[in-house]
């Protein structure tokens, strides 16, 4: 599947003015990066890829149309996938991206960047 092109155009919206940021291919998406660290990413799968507070990620599975983030078998921490009807709305893509960004700020500067 192809990246969602009316996702993407949404987050670089609602990410226009956001300090250090960044957009580069990953994940097979369009990945938004702040200070180096991924946020969020329109994923090839549809909907959201998205980085969150570990200590949130329990209660953050509960919503509607949220799964675990999973990589070669393996639930990765601190990730989840959200599903293209759960960021139909703008309200909820922003309260998503809004999560995806805190996590990344908290994450701090890359150490990766530059390379």
């Amino acid at each position: 599947m192809a990246v969602d092109a009316d996702l993407a155009r949404r987050l670089r919206e609602l990410l226009a003015g956001e300090r250090a940021l960044s957009e580069k291919r990953m994940f097979g998406g369009v990945a938004f990066l702040v200070g180096g660290a991924m946020a969020v990413c329109a994923s090839h799968e549809g909907g959201l890829l998205l980085r969150v507070d570990p200590a949130q990620r329990d209660a953050l599975l509960a919503e509607p149309g949220v799964d675990p983030f999973v990589m070669q078998g393996r639930q990765m921490a601190g990730w989840l996938r959200v599903e293209a009807e759960a960021v139909q709305d703008d309200e909820d893509l922003e309260r998503w991206t809004e999560r995806g960004l805190a996590a990344a700020r908290a994450a701090g500067p890359s150490t990766k960047r530059g390379r």
